[in-house]
């Protein structure tokens, strides 16, 4: 199936005449476009351009992965004109079409790119990008890596939480527990745990969209530094239990974990 034929069936609007196709590739300098779009940051780097490359209605943007003739689908945006204009740069506002979200991460095309040329007319190529497969979860998310091997950014536990990723969400709502968050600027660590309906998934979503739970000291850290200071958190699993455990077991084997790692004492927990 060509992918235009698929776009047309979600959106009438986007032709191949109206569209620059954007093939990001690892460019002289060695910066990855797969390793700026995990890092949530491709909008932002596709939009500065040092020609002018987007002279058109729509730019379907598509990342080379490691097999050279698959391309990642990274989403349709509509340009919008520019805020910056200069011989050597111009910045561009693409503005993503939600007619093509699910789609983004997860739509892998084949496509033998011959010519060198990064930046396409789409009916010169329209008819060669060809779908190869529709992932189940985006490329912005890593696989569950099994408890013991939990040891996550909060940068990278938004996305999961955000893009509602199946593998972890399935294996951290599965089980109670206590888990562990550091805090590597100033070496503290705090220690929780999570009991009931959800586990820790439940309770780790709250730090996500709450940025720092219940806690005081992290709520004093972040009110005083502001909510970009927890940016830098790290998560992991200390034990784990399951959901049905009595909330007074959790609750002293999180002690328990207190204890042998002083977050009393030197950490980050109040009690």
């Amino acid at each position: 199936m060509r992918l235009f034929d698929l776009m047309g069936a979600l959106s009438a609007a986007v032709t191949p005449n109206q569209t620059k196709v954007h093939l990001a590739c690892t460019n002289p300098d060695g910066e990855n476009p797969l390793d700026v779009y995990r890092n949530e940051q491709f909008d932002k780097w596709q939009e500065k351009q040092t020609r002018f490359n987007f002279e058109r209605e729509y730019v379907l943007s598509l990342i080379q992965l490691p097999e050279k003739s698959r391309w990642l689908f990274v989403g349709v945006y509509e340009q919008k004109g520019s805020m910056e204009r200069g011989p050597k740069h111009i910045t561009y506002i693409l503005n993503a079409l939600p007619e093509f979200e699910n789609l983004a991460g997860r739509l892998v095309l084949q496509y033998e790119r011959l010519a060198r040329a990064t930046y396409r007319d789409a009916e010169t190529i329209s008819e060669e990008l060809l779908v190869y497969e529709l992932r189940p979860e985006s490329l912005l998310l890593d696989e569950f890596p099994g408890f013991k091997m939990v040891h996550l950014s909060m940068q990278n536990l938004t996305r999961h939480v955000r893009h509602n990723s199946s593998t972890w969400r399935a294996a951290l709502s599965s089980v109670a527990g206590v888990y562990l968050v550091s805090d590597p600027q100033s070496g503290k660590l705090y220690v929780g745990s999570a009991t009931g309906e959800g586990g820790i998934w439940t309770r780790w979503c709250q730090y996500v969209y709450g940025k720092v739970g219940g806690n005081k000291q992290l709520r004093e850290l972040v009110g005083t530094a502001g909510v970009e200071r927890a940016d830098c958190f790290l998560f992991s699993v200390l034990e784990i239990a399951d959901t049905h455990a009595s909330t007074e077991e959790v609750l002293a084997r999180e002690g328990h974990w207190k204890r042998v790692l002083l977050s009393r004492q030197h950490g980050l927990n109040s009690n």
